[in-house]
């Protein structure tokens, strides 16, 4: 086992473009050195919630974001750091094509980016199905765009047949780039999708199960883990000064005065209709000194005894309108916390439930707002800060994030706005109305730490 600090072994698996097969490569190569009885630490470049939940069920660890948009480049190695903790290796899978990031921001915050903050070797999944000699030219001009991203190596995907195959191996071959691995065209491995990208692992069951073992061996199959494993040890230390992140904030106060403090209990929504969390947020408000307990809106038919603050992250409650409609007692139970003043935190699926409705059928009312499905996909970084006072953020506090959805509310802000968006319209949107915090906007609560220190202060003296 390689301790973090001297650089755990690692690779970042990338593509030319989306489609080329990143999720299933990466996915199935976690599976695979997992079932060779690595401890194998599993993270995806940029915002995605999705992808990291097939990662954690392939590693039995927590699926972990690296996002130099929402987080910092600063921030990229002693995140990746925290999560690759007493691990043998990490497996961190790309986003998009290898140099695409934020629209209109070079390259940051794309799987380039990360790579060259990690200090990571890179294995580009080319998907062979349409070309031969070609393909030399396409791995050439990904090898020579930027000397400082080093591409270790080649996976050749939806291969035809052993000549397609000899083929693909000549052409790469001159480019000076070995080829790790060769997965055959064949019938894809089951990831349905839907309006947001793959279906989530928490609703698939065993299914989702079923088609993480089929990536694994796909990939055990038609790779060389050998040469995968001996890439990953390559790639040697860290930068230097790079240490683990920790969510343990630094004391303000005497420590004897911390003692006397109550521990507030947070209720955070999970089950298959909210699965959009960043496993750091649970862990910031922990350290912050809360209790913090998970429920689900679609089971629970009240919040948690004692519930003093309530966090409802991402997820997909249009999909669950009427079982969550159904949930009557819950819906109350949500509404009487936050009349009573408690601080609630609310982010995108989250805001949909406080709302009065959700295409048509009755959500917790807390919000004076109503919401629906749309055929428009609103999706995009943003750079926001906080128009007013909240139970997260003081007015004026700058924080990035993320937006993901294909629903409207409508009003789109209340008389105090959660955010306003530093584009050339400055718009505004979402709500803060006694201790309710409600937006679309996704954040990355290591940014800016303060936010969950905020919110448990508040949780105390509400």
């Amino acid at each position: 086992m390689t301790s973090p600090d001297s650089g755990v072994p690692r690779l970042v698996i990338a593509a030319p473009s989306s489609g080329s097969g990143k999720t299933t490569v990466a996915t199935g190569l976690m599976a695979a050195l997992t079932g060779r009885g690595l401890a194998v630490s599993p993270h995806k470049v940029g915002p995605d919630y999705i992808d990291p939940g097939y990662h954690a069920l392939a590693t039995g660890r927590v699926g972990r974001n690296v996002d130099a948009y929402l987080c910092g480049a600063e921030l990229v190695a002693p995140l990746f750091l925290h999560g690759a903790r007493g691990c043998d290796i990490a497996v961190v899978e790309g986003v998009m094509g290898l140099y695409d990031g934020a629209a209109g921001e070079g390259e940051l915050a794309s799987t380039a980016q990360v790579a060259k903050l990690l200090r990571a070797p890179v294995v580009l999944v080319v998907d062979a199905s349409s070309q031969s000699r070609s393909v030399a030219a396409l791995v050439h001009g990904f090898v020579s765009w930027d000397p400082e991203v080093r591409i270790g190596g080649v996976i050749l995907n939806k291969v035809a047949s052993d000549r397609h195959e000899g083929l693909l191996r000549e052409a790469v071959d001159s480019v000076g780039v070995p080829v790790l691995g060769v997965l055959r065209r064949a019938a894809p491995v089951e990831t349905p999708s839907r309006h947001l990208g793959l279906v989530p692992v928490a609703e698939r069951g065993s299914d989702a199960v079923d088609a993480v073992a089929a990536m694994g061996a796909q990939v055990a199959a038609g790779c060389d883990l050998e040469a995968l494993v001996g890439l990953a040890r390559a790639a040697g230390p860290l930068p230097g000064g790079s240490a683990p992140w920790t969510p343990r904030p630094v004391p303000t106060h005497h420590p004897s005065r911390s003692v006397k403090k109550s521990k507030p209990r947070v209720a955070v929504a999970g089950g298959a209709a909210f699965t959009f969390s960043y496993a750091e947020h649970s862990e910031l408000l922990a350290a912050a000194g809360a209790e913090v307990v998970t429920f689900d809106p679609l089971r629970d038919e009240e919040l948690p005894e004692g519930t003093a603050g309530l966090v409802i992250g991402g997820g997909f409650p249009e999909v669950y309108a009427s079982e969550l409609s159904a949930n009557e007692g819950l819906r109350k139970s949500v509404a009487e916390l936050a009349l009573s003043g408690a601080p609630v935190a609310a982010e995108c699926a989250g805001l949909l439930y406080l709302c009065r409705e959700l295409d048509g059928l009755p959500m917790c009312g807390v919000l004076d707002a109503s919401a629906r499905m749309s055929e428009r996909l609103t999706l995009g970084y943003r750079d926001a800060v906080a128009v007013s006072d909240s139970a997260l953020a003081g007015a004026g506090t700058r924080m990035r994030g993320h937006e993901f959805h294909r629903t409207v509310v409508e009003p789109g802000a209340g008389a105090a706005p959660a955010w306003g968006m530093r584009t050339p319209e400055r718009r505004v949107e979402g709500f803060v109305e006694r201790g309710v915090h409600a937006s679309y906007l996704h954040t990355h609560w290591a940014a800016e730490p303060g936010v969950a220190r905020r919110f448990v202060e508040r949780c105390r003296t509400s």
